[in-house]
């Protein structure tokens, strides 16, 4: 059975705070167990109350991840979770290593999106309430039959919030830790989110535009913002 040997000692933690922008019609779906004929084939994920797109925190922890992941490999070919690389492990989490569980040190949350754009989406010439339908066509090799169907997508120019926050546990790691966060954001900013991305859906920009160190000895602070202050230019 995996453990958590010991709890780190938190030094302090570094709130992200910035937006996503999506430069193209992005779908990241959910299951429909039944849909009405003429119904849209591939629907998004919304939030159950207001009924908006949001993009899971889960669904943006996972791409980071799996980009960096692939970058750090060196066995030639993407790892399992338990033979990656501890900077890896311990930025993003680990329950897969026989020896030692590590507890993500990030800490990622829905993305929901920003008022603003709601609003500009509301006035703008949509085919649903806030997204659009992409119509997209297969050919069956067999029939060669033409395959129509529906797909539900966040039109370009929405705007998500976006939060993260990072817990400071061993200084002497923070820099790197922050260097592999921003290489796995500028991979995703030239990769995708979602489904259907070799077709061009879902390039998104990834802007953070503000953080605060809190609950940190004031050295951490002054360390935190010498670190951080030339990744963000």
């Amino acid at each position: 059975m995996n453990t958590i040997s010991k709890i780190e000692k938190l030094y302090g933690k570094v709130i992200f705070e910035g937006r996503i922008s999506v430069l193209t019609g992005m779908h990241i779906g959910r299951s429909m167990e039944f849909a009405a004929i003429g119904a849209v084939d591939n629907v998004v994920i919304t939030d159950p109350l207001t009924k908006y797109p949001i993009i899971p925190g889960s669904t943006l922890k996972g791409k980071l991840r799996y980009l960096l992941a692939r970058t750090k490999s060196n066995t030639g070919y993407l790892s399992d979770i338990a033979q990656e690389s501890e900077e890896i492990k311990r930025l993003f989490g680990s329950m897969g290593d026989k020896e030692k569980a590590y507890v993500s040190r990030l800490q990622f949350f829905d993305l929901f999106i920003n008022e603003e754009s709601v609003e500009a989406i509301k006035k703008a010439d949509t085919d649903l309430y806030v997204t659009e339908i992409k119509f997209e066509n297969t050919i069956s090799r067999s029939t060669a039959q033409a395959m129509p169907r529906q797909i539900e997508r966040v039109p370009a120019g929405t705007v998500f919030d976006l939060k993260l926050i990072y817990n400071i546990e061993n200084e002497e790691e923070f820099e790197q830790d922050m260097a592999n966060l921003f290489e796995a954001i500028a991979l995703l900013e030239h990769d995708y989110i979602g489904g259907h991305g070799t077709r061009g859906y879902g390039r998104i920009k990834i802007d953070i535009s503000h953080y605060e160190c809190k609950f940190a000895q004031e050295e951490t602070v002054r360390a935190v913002e010498e670190i951080l202050k030339p990744m963000l230019q």
